[in-house]
């Protein structure tokens, strides 16, 4: 399956992982956890051929599925049925039958119908090779196990929804069936259904699985193996239980840990003590300088103890004043080729208010924020700007990051009124430290993009907030200080979320439901409603 033998990662100049060694045979699914820039995403990235080892040897045995935190590439004007037969190629068998039975209603002369009919026998032969009409239903069965419904299968990829494009993408590594899967946060944008099927479909996978999750279900129920990543010690510990006996076996090997330093902290103290009155006599000097050395020994042979994870300290910015509604919209529309995804949105943001966003994958959510960011233009109606309006727009996708530009530049570009003492110190306090301000941000990891993406909006002076997605990719940790921002945060909130942790706290006055655009006070009868959304 696939093999990893003595290999280091690195980013630019940066060490990440060192020596690591592990291999994923058929019936493992290993679930990689470690905090946000441990070198999770960068590791898979790696063993999907996307980019190479600084040092050692990745071995593959067979196909294999990746799929990326954000998946791009595909052709845009390609329609979702065709994006996942394209996996097995049925994508083009399908197309030489159909080529194939017009060329036969076409044809006028005897020798036209010979040459169609032909060539309709070869393409049906190769559409059998593939997989034929049961491959077809299987594709179909994986489409609405993502959540992906009829209406949408036959528009194109460049139609959809960032959440969307990205169930394509998981329905075709799954349809693929490949001998290995590497899956980089497979639940994002997921509704509850979507997950219980994803669960479900990866718990009974027969070949190997490698996938970073904060979803912390289904990790349980999938795993069982795990491998964590430490970023302080640039290693990695390999645990071949589940994920309720990985969570005891590392908590009883850090009280381990602590318990033998203590107690030889606590000999290397005596024995130093010792040393120091015996270092004044003559005849015991040499002996002293030995059971000091000994005792010093004794302390680096020792495991690390882990330090406590560092947590960004997440702030949102301190809002200038503004109008009473500094932000409005009046018959929003928008469609994607024949789809209409918003039509007549009327919305208006007043100071301070908290909106939450909710609706099916591909009921305009997005698009919504994006129209109201000035990202997109709407096909009619218009947003309206309140007076002294300053936005603050959080994408889904991150699309608002240049990946060419560093994370430097990127905090040094949306804050110009910063020296550069200041941009440093404000990207130290988002765990960027060090030789991570020259990093691309096109190599950053989910969690990264987010944290940089939240670092961006810090001076903006920003009095309303368009917030899609903002807790995805993020681990524990930094979601909760993500949420304790957004819910301290005295200006007006449009959020998108599946997260209703984020809509607790967020704690909204008001609803909008999509497509339709129906508005109302926010009430807790809503909230089964989001992970659903």
């Amino acid at each position: 399956m696939i093999t990893v033998r003595n290999v280091d990662v690195r980013v630019g100049a940066r060490l990440l992982l060192s020596d690591v060694n592990f291999h994923i045979a058929p019936g493992d699914r290993v679930a990689l956890v470690g905090r946000n820039g441990a070198g999770k995403t960068t590791l898979m990235r790696t063993m999907a051929g996307e980019l190479r080892p600084a040092a050692g040897a990745i071995t593959t045995t067979g196909p294999l599925g990746y799929l990326a935190q954000d998946p791009r590439g595909a052709d845009q004007d390609q329609t979702v049925t065709d994006r996942v037969l394209a996996a097995r190629g049925l994508d083009r068998a399908t197309a030489a039958l159909r080529a194939a039975e017009t060329a036969m209603a076409e044809a006028r002369t005897d020798a036209a119908r010979e040459r169609a009919m032909r060539a309709y026998t070869r393409a049906q032969d190769e559409f059998e090779v593939r997989g034929g009409y049961a491959a077809e239903a299987l594709a179909g069965r994986v489409t609405a196990g993502v959540g992906l419904p009829d209406r949408v299968l036959t528009q194109r990829l460049g139609e959809l929804s960032g959440g969307q494009r990205r169930r394509v993408e998981l329905a075709r590594i799954l349809f693929a069936e490949q001998d290995t899967l590497l899956l980089d946060e497979p639940t994002n944008h997921l509704d509850a259904d979507s997950i219980a099927w994803l669960r479900d479909f990866l718990s009974t996978f027969p070949g190997g699985l490698l996938m970073v999750s904060h979803d912390n279900e289904l990790v349980e129920a999938v795993a069982n193996r795990v491998i964590h990543l430490d970023a302080e010690r640039l290693a990695m510990d390999v645990y071949n239980t589940g994920w309720r006996r990985y969570l005891a076996d590392s908590a009883a090997a850090e009280r381990r840990r602590t318990r033998e330093r203590a107690n030889a902290e606590r000999k290397a103290a005596a024995l130093h003590a010792q040393a120091d009155k015996m270092r004044s006599h003559v005849a015991t000097a040499v002996a002293a300088k030995n059971m000091a050395r000994r005792a010093d020994t004794m302390l680096r042979e020792l495991e690390p103890v882990h330090r406590a994870a560092r947590v960004a300290r997440v702030r949102l910015p301190t809002p200038q004043p503004s109008g009473r509604i500094p932000l409005a919209a009046v018959g929003l529309a928008k469609s994607y080729g024949d789809h209409t995804v918003l039509d007549g949105i009327d919305l208006a943001v007043d100071r301070g208010s908290r909106l939450v966003v909710l609706g099916l994958n591909g009921a305009g959510k997005t698009t919504l924020l994006r129209l109201l960011a000035g990202e997109q233009q709407p096909d009619r109606g218009r947003v309206v700007p309140g007076h002294a309006l300053r936005l603050g727009y959080f994408a889904q996708e991150h699309d608002t990051l240049d990946p060419a530009a560093t994370v430097f530049r990127s905090l040094a570009s949306a804050a110009p009124e910063l020296t550069d003492g200041e941009v440093r110190q404000v990207l130290g306090a988002f765990l960027f430290r060090g030789d991570d301000a020259d990093k691309p941000t096109g190599v950053l990891s989910g969690g990264e993009k987010t944290r940089l993406a939240l670092a961006c909006l810090v001076h903006s002076g920003a009095n309303v907030l368009l917030l899609d997605e903002p807790t995805n990719n993020l681990d524990p940790l930094s979601r909760d200080e993500v949420l304790a921002a957004v819910g301290n945060y005295p200006g007006a909130v449009v959020m998108v979320t599946h997260d209703r942790g984020a809509v607790e706290a967020l704690r909204p006055d008001r609803v909008l439901i999509l497509p339709d655009g129906d508005e109302d006070l926010w009430s807790d009868t809503y909230a089964d409603l989001v992970a659903l959304a």
